[in-house]
């Protein structure tokens, strides 16, 4: 198992950009100034020992320095040990509908990404919860089984997209029927199901796949992502440009939220329904719920001990910053006077 224990100095690697501009036009700020003293050709008879190329290499090591000084801060670390312990927590599947409606602005930016960005707040808040993400449109597919490898969650989350199911649609009860059976089988409550989407559902009974999922312990809860007066679904072409998808009127179609449907399916598995909005998702107040549920013992297996891996990082950046100063930014002397070829290079 791998991590960075401080991953907050990663930041710092955005500084890299600033660094090449400043080191480009130092670089060009000086051949301006010489250029101003005469032709190039000339200077270089009166200058034998001036060099271009140095400083570049220089700049370089500076750069390859800096870059291992922030990831050895970040301290890599590598698990050592691995130990089993038991947990107690419940087991959250998440369905996340993936349609085309879901690109829909009337929530900013748009339903999906808010969606995402809701989920990935939740995952930093578990610590002995299990979780587990389904993806549906036309059809239904696991994105990840339940779990507690957060990291994971948090990987497999930035791939969701709407392109990720090859079928267009909103079957909400196939999303149900796929997540009951990704429960652990052997516990019979602690189980939540936590349904985002717009609730345009066109393929199945899902009110139906709902009471089914409470009858076996499980708790169907549902975020409603749109607002009630809806938005277009926005469309973009090769160049990159936007337009909205229209039907074959040639009228713009406008996705609305179906509300009524949502509540349905929540009151059907015995949960609670929720709407989101450009203020807030329902996610937290969903958990706060869920939170409340009594908690199932069981055993995972998790790294105790992790083995600092920032000292080779160190020695690198040293030896960098050594070379650097080592090279000057001139020609040397010395070996300047040996000439292996008939022209200089």
């Amino acid at each position: 198992m791998f991590r960075f224990e401080n991953q907050e100095f990663l930041y710092a690697l955005f500084l890299l950009p600033v660094m090449l501009v400043f080191f480009w036009f130092s670089g060009r700020k000086r051949k301006k100034a010489l250029k101003r003293m005469g032709e190039m050709e000339v200077i270089q008879g009166l200058m034998p020992e001036l060099s271009f190329t140095r400083p570049i290499i220089k700049n370089a090591f500076l750069i390859l320095a800096f870059i291992f000084l922030v990831f050895a801060m970040a301290n890599p670390q590598i698990g050592s040990k691995l130990e089993t312990v038991k947990r107690k927590g419940v087991e959250i599947m998440i369905a996340i509908d993936v349609s085309n409606s879901m690109l829909a602005e009337d929530i900013k930016p748009n339903r999906l990404e808010r969606a995402r960005r809701a989920i990935s707040q939740l995952v930093k808040k578990l610590h002995n919860d299990k979780i587990g993400l389904v993806v549906f449109a036309g059809d239904a597919y696991i994105q990840l089984p339940i779990t507690t490898d957060y990291a994971a969650a948090r990987m497999f989350l930035q791939s969701v997209n709407t392109k990720i199911v090859p079928v267009q649609g909103t079957a909400i009860g196939k999303a149900i029927e796929l997540s009951m059976g990704s429960f652990t089988s052997d516990q019979t409550k602690n189980k939540a199901l936590i349904i985002i989407t717009d609730g345009e559902n066109h393929e199945d009974d899902a009110i139906t796949m709902a009471s089914k999922a409470a009858e076996e312990g499980i708790i169907v809860h549902t975020i409603g992502m749109g607002l009630p007066q809806g938005g277009p679904i926005p469309v973009y072409n090769q160049y990159g440009q936007k337009d909205y998808r229209k039907d074959n009127a040639g009228n713009i179609v406008v996705t609305k939220l179906n509300e009524n449907m949502l509540q349905q399916v929540a009151a059907a598995g015995s949960g609670l329904y929720v709407r989101a909005n450009n203020a807030e998702t329902g996610l937290d107040m969903l958990y706060d719920k869920i939170n409340e549920m009594d908690k199932e013992e069981f055993e995972s297996k998790v790294f105790a001990d992790y083995e600092d891996r920032f000292q080779p990082l160190v020695l690198l950046a040293i030896v960098c910053l050594l070379i650097e100063f080592i090279i000057l930014p001139r020609k040397n002397k010395i070996l300047n006077k040996i000439n292996l070829f008939k022209y200089r290079i």
